[in-house]
């Protein structure tokens, strides 16, 4: 008799439940479990198209079933296990012994397990004894995790359930398409819309700006990359019309004043000519921010992933603590988290700057705690090491990474200025890549090594709401994969690493809950028994607690239990402008696709839907450049060229082009995107860069 497994959706950060069926099926193209909505207080039993679909990834045809080494050929060969990771071992060994542990890299990904992250941060501080490891959530959320610690001392994307938004009159969606990113969250603001006060500000009329119609609410559009004006404007209007909430300010926050200062010269019919949205608008929105208690400001990657993306964010903290939304019941400010595991997978030690349970690296009592947890002498933990930007940058230079191991992450359709990082990685000495399929980044590996997918793992994710949730396994893997914690051990006993790396779960879990306790993200007070129980588990959960499902009722994170208003003010030469017969490039997502595409690509259902990227441009800029609908068309900058078909839509900017970020080859987005990074975060810039375009002919000459 099969058993039904309650895990949750491999995809997003909502983690939306789901009840997985083993089906016994002896036909390859059956998968081996039916997909079921199981009743959560994130999704309610609902799923979108890819959580849907996800089983059909299991059994794929494109799979990975052996270790892959490519060989003198310059072709890929099967291997054995023990041929691959001795091949690896040995290399990593040579390198280290000549060019120092530094000249070993390591890229983790936001959709690891908490098991996986913890691991892979201890692996390549103990086993290859290296700083140089990152993530590709230094993509993701970078600057709102750096604007929430600035403000609050903590970075929980959203401090509060999810559920509390069903009673919310006002929510605020600043550079954010929930209806299509993560669907099943809209259930959510059903109560905002029936109180005419859900305003979305995004440049392009997505699906989520539609969810206003019909006296829903209010689509604010604004120019791509004047957020912050929009901001810092909507602050001096709820200063100057006295909107603020004065007792707040006075006794839960610091800096007013220079707040206050700062946005003096931000009146609204300055901010209409920077972003184009009206003077009456801008008003009409603050008057509303401000008129009750039930309202709620969230961000998201559209305002956060630019080089003035942390100070963005920083001035959507700051107009919510000017209305004393943070911490009060029935209100609040959160930011949401893209990736699966984006939450967890940035507090267990995959930065470069950070030790478990969201440590900082530098801090010697955090280094004495993990070492003991760990067996070492703190000295034996490496310092800080490189962001993931700048760690790309150093692949194959002198001095700087020759071998990369990459966890969860394909570089070369997600990374900014994708041609560069190829070139880095063609002059690395060693790269391998862990995956399911030969992904872009997969494909150009010395060394490939197939891995387990979800419904074949255990472990712990922390969803978008700071939530801790289990994931369980329903079936068995491919005889010729294996699960990451077993490589990393295995790696680990031949790198001669004395540590322990365990390769049960909740072994690891185990020692994750002692590494983190007494940390920000405190999970000493969760265990698997707890979770299998059905029990919510919102960190911090300290040992005796009951864990944390609202943060901020009675203080903040900071020493003295206040929040910060920190001054942040626009640079005019933060980016590029536009100039004649040039756009605005904004990159994002497709409801049938999931970040770089290398498992939604291989849906056919998902793949059938949107086949290609297609470059969304108003008709009046069409009809400018002499382009219709469906031609083939080039974009290009300095950095690169990306050819696929136009598609008009009255849903954009005639300022401004879209394509979507989940396409490889000539279609990569990335291959326009500047490697600029916030100064604070190290975020790069990837939602406002500049190209030119014209058309193309099929025979992909200029027409």
């Amino acid at each position: 008799m099969t058993r039904p497994a309650p895990t949750h959706c491999p995809y997003c950060a909502l983690q939306c439940a789901m009840t997985l069926t083993p089906t016994d099926a002896a036909d390859a193209a059956t998968p081996p479990v039916t997909v079921a909505g199981r009743d959560f207080p994130t999704n309610r039993g609902g799923l979108c198209k890819k959580g849907w679909t996800s089983a059909e990834l299991l059994r794929a045809p494109s799979r990975l079933g052996a270790p892959l080494l490519r060989g003198a050929d310059g072709a890929f060969h099967e291997a054995s296990w023990d041929e691959a990771l001795d091949h690896v071992a040995a290399a990593l060994r040579g390198i280290r012994a000549t060019d120092g542990a530094d000249a070993i890299g390591v890229f983790g990904g936001g959709g690891l397990t908490n098991e996986k992250a913890y691991l892979l941060g201890k692996f390549a501080r103990l086993a290859v004894g290296t700083s140089r490891i990152d993530y590709n959530g230094r993509y993701c959320m970078s600057s709102a995790a750096a604007a929430g610690n600035r403000a609050f001392g903590v970075d929980r994307g959203l401090p509060f359930p999810l559920e509390d938004l069903d009673g919310a009159s006002t929510v605020l969606l600043l550079g954010t398409n929930v209806a299509e990113t993560m669907p099943p969250f809209i259930g959510h603001l059903t109560g905002a819309q029936a109180a005419g006060g859900l305003v979305v500000v995004d440049p392009r009329r997505t699906a989520t700006a539609r969810l206003t119609d019909d006296g829903r609410g209010i689509h604010v559009q604004p120019a791509p990359g004047t957020d912050l004006a929009l901001l810092l404007g909507l602050t001096h209007i709820v200063i100057a019309e006295r909107l603020i909430d004065a007792e707040y300010i006075s006794s839960r926050t610091v800096g007013f004043e220079s707040v206050r200062r700062s946005v003096a010269s931000w009146w609204p019919e300055r901010v209409q000519s920077v972003t184009g949205v009206a003077a009456l608008t801008l008003r009409r929105l603050a008057r509303r921010l401000a008129s009750g208690e039930d309202t709620y400001i969230l961000t998201g990657r559209g305002v956060e992933q630019h080089v003035d993306g942390t100070d963005t964010a920083t001035a959507a903290i700051n107009l919510a603590l000017l209305l004393g939304l943070p911490g009060r019941p029935g209100s609040g400010y959160g930011t949401l988290t893209g990736q699966g595991n984006g939450q967890g997978g940035r507090e267990h030690g995959q930065k470069c700057d950070q030790l478990p349970g969201y440590r900082k690296i530098v801090d010697p009592e955090a280094r004495a705690h993990v070492a003991r947890v760990w067996g070492v002498e703190p000295e034996t933990i490496p310092g800080p090491g490189l962001p993931a930007v700048q760690l790309l940058q150093a692949l194959g230079s002198p001095g700087g990474v020759r071998a990369l191991l990459v966890h969860g992450s394909n570089l070369v359709v997600s990374s900014p200025n994708v041609t560069a990082v190829r070139e880095g990685l063609a002059a690395l000495d060693l790269l391998v890549v862990c995956d399911f399929f030969l992904s872009e980044t997969a494909a150009l590996a010395d060394v490939v090594l197939p891995i387990t997918q979800w419904a074949e793992e255990e472990g712990t994710m922390t969803s978008l709401e700071g939530r801790v949730i289990r994931r369980r396994r329903a079936i068995s893997p491919p005889a010729g994969v294996r699960d990451e914690l077993w490589i990393l051990a295995e790696l680990a006993r031949r790198l001669e690493c004395t540590a322990t790396f365990d390769t049960d779960p909740e072994a690891v879990f185990e020692e994750l809950r002692l590494a983190s306790e007494g940390g920000i993200a405190d999970y000493s007070g969760i265990d698997y028994a707890m979770l299998d129980r059905g029990e919510a588990a919102f960190w911090p959960y300290p040992r005796g607690s009951a864990g944390t499902p609202r943060l901020f009722a009675e203080a903040f994170a900071h020493d003295d239990g206040r929040a910060r208003l920190v001054a942040v003010t626009v640079r005019e030469s933060a980016r590029p402008l536009a100039g004649a017969g040039e756009l605005t490039l904004v990159t994002g997502r497709l409801l049938e696709h999931y970040q770089s595409g290398a498992q939604t690509r291989r849906v056919p259902e998902l793949d059938e839907a949107a086949p290609e990227a297609l470059a969304s441009m108003h008709p009046s800029t069409a009809e400018r450049l002499g382009i219709a609908d469906g031609e083939l068309v080039e974009l290009a900058n300095a950095r690169g060229t990306v050819r696929c078909r136009a598609r008009l839509t009255a849903d954009i900017r005639p300022d401004s082009v879209f394509l979507p970020f989940h396409y490889g080859d000539e279609q990569t987005a990335n291959l326009l995107t500047s490697d600029a990074v916030d100064p604070i975060s190290s975020m790069p810039e990837f939602k406002t860069n500049v190209v030119r375009i014209e058309r193309f002919t099929e025979a992909g000459v200029p027409a």
